[in-house]
């Protein structure tokens, strides 16, 4: 097995592309150094300045009423419950203004799938806030969402898309990929199928947008499922390049119907060697981020040297994946300090990974303080 493994590792830092009984055979080895120490150097060579990115932005849930059912999900509340609620647009502006006055570029903007918001919803609130902040990111939605609309509005997603670029729309986030696996997702969700998710994608690329795409995991898959997630994105990427970034993480279980039954959580090493793996087997994604998030600040520097180059968000707001569990928090001094400390040099980014210059950002920078260290407890960014 050394022997198999080194060989793969071999194949991957001289270029060749991975196949899927390779992904498979790294995901089931234990060697996660090797396989850490070869996710590095290709990230190295990807990344040759040296620099790891970070974005500030927040996460703005304009409305928490869904009208389906994910066992993994927290937050959603039903259409009739007592505590749902659609932000307004004033609502959503002040937490814009407050994300402009700490430099931030852009806003992640998602929501439940509401049964009663056809296109003409979402382009009303896109064109609102364009109008307002004409420079700021508008990073909204999902596939599932735009799957929504598309039922709502009996509109195609290339039609969608295209409407809702017009109006104002930025890029697309990669939420709602989970496992790119109907055997997986018809268990847990019914909100979207594999191919609904990847038709999503390819439409949003189609118009000129670029999107992320996601990664959850622990939600009752196994190895065979993430390396058929894998292959999936990967070759959609080969089709249109439209991927800015891979990002996967863990499901955080706790406050969900589906935690109560999977009782077997993704370990660190487990988070580690995915994260490796994907570095290696998707030859064609530029960017990958640390999901400090839900692994917390310590595991999530450790990352950096597991192929991520991306620290993600400051989350000024996250509401999602802290309502099933993750309460981890972090500030840009924090962020810049712990990238630093890794032995990369922090730059702010936008949306698409484009360096963001701020004066202030420099500012707090090589603050030899082991007290920032402090886990207190972090939610997703994408």
């Amino acid at each position: 097995m050394p022997d198999e493994i080194q060989s793969i590792l071999d194949r991957a830092l001289a270029g060749m592309r991975l196949s899927a009984d390779d992904c498979t055979a790294l995901l089931e080895s234990y060697d996660i150094a090797r396989i850490g120490v070869a996710a590095d150097e290709i990230r190295q060579r990807r990344h040759a300045d040296n620099v790891v990115t970070y974005i500030i932005d927040r996460n703005i849930n304009y409305t928490n009423v869904c009208n389906v059912v994910c066992t993994f999900c927290a937050f959603y509340r039903r259409p009739g419950a007592p505590d749902t609620y659609v932000r307004t647009i004033d609502q959503i502006c002040e937490k814009i203004d407050e994300t402009i006055a700490l430099g931030g570029t852009g806003v992640l903007m998602q929501g439940g799938l509401h049964p009663d918001f056809g296109i003409e919803w979402y382009e009303d609130l896109l064109r609102t806030l364009h109008a307002k902040y004409p420079a700021f990111q508008l990073h909204c939605f999902s596939p599932p969402e735009i799957h929504n609309i598309h039922l709502i509005s009996g509109l195609d997603y290339q039609t969608i898309m295209a409407r809702l670029k017009d109006a104002g729309l930025y890029s697309l986030p990669g939420g709602g990929g989970e496992i790119l696996d109907d055997e997986v997702r018809k268990r847990v969700s019914t909100k979207c199928t594999t191919d609904e998710w990847l038709a999503v994608m390819k439409a949003v690329h189609r118009v000129g947008l670029r999107s992320t795409a996601t990664m959850m995991f622990g939600i009752g898959d196994n190895v065979a499922h993430r390396v058929r997630h894998l292959q999936r994105v990967r070759a959609l990427q080969d089709e249109t390049g439209g991927f800015t970034a891979f990002i996967p993480w863990t499901f955080q279980r706790e406050n969900t119907a589906l935690g109560r039954r999977i009782k077997d959580e993704p370990t660190g090493v487990d988070y580690l060697k995915t994260l490796a793996v994907s570095r290696l087997f998707l030859d064609n994604i530029e960017n990958l981020q640390s999901s400090w998030l839900t692994q917390g600040l310590k595991l999530g520097q450790v990352a950096l040297r597991f192929g991520a180059n991306d620290m993600g968000s400051i989350m000024i707001e996250e509401n999602v994946v802290s309502a099933a569990g993750a309460h981890n928090r972090a500030d840009e001094q924090m962020l810049r300090y712990l990238i630093r400390e890794a032995g990369f040099i922090p730059r702010q980014r936008d949306i698409l990974y484009r360096h963001v210059d701020r004066e202030e950002a420099a500012s707090g920078d090589d603050v030899p303080q082991s007290a920032l260290l402090r886990e207190l407890t972090v939610a997703i960014a994408d």
